[in-house]
């Protein structure tokens, strides 16, 4: 960053102005990145993906691929469940 040398106090007013909106442009991107990690960290997406990219390489991978998100959809609710329920240390 520059020095720079200031006439008056408009200039200062409209630069700080500028930085606070790049400021909040930038914390919204960063928002919106977590946002979209978070989704994409979703177990369904991620099995769904890796489908996806190795399809041509799995005999009816468009099958699979399409059969694979109904599958954990009914799996993993009765896999967290059992979690949840089940005893601890016994």
């Amino acid at each position: 960053m520059t020095n720079r040398i200031y006439t008056s106090y408009s200039q200062i007013d409209r630069d700080l102005e500028m930085l606070k909106i790049e400021k909040e442009i930038s914390y919204e991107k960063l928002i919106f990145g977590v946002k979209k990690t978070k989704d994409n960290l979703v177990p369904q997406n991620i099995v769904t993906d890796l489908i996806s990219k190795y399809s041509s390489a799995i005999p009816y991978g468009s099958i699979v691929s399409t059969a694979i998100p109904f599958v954990i959809n009914k799996i993993f609710p009765a896999v967290k469940t059992w979690f949840k329920n089940r005893k601890r240390g016994g």
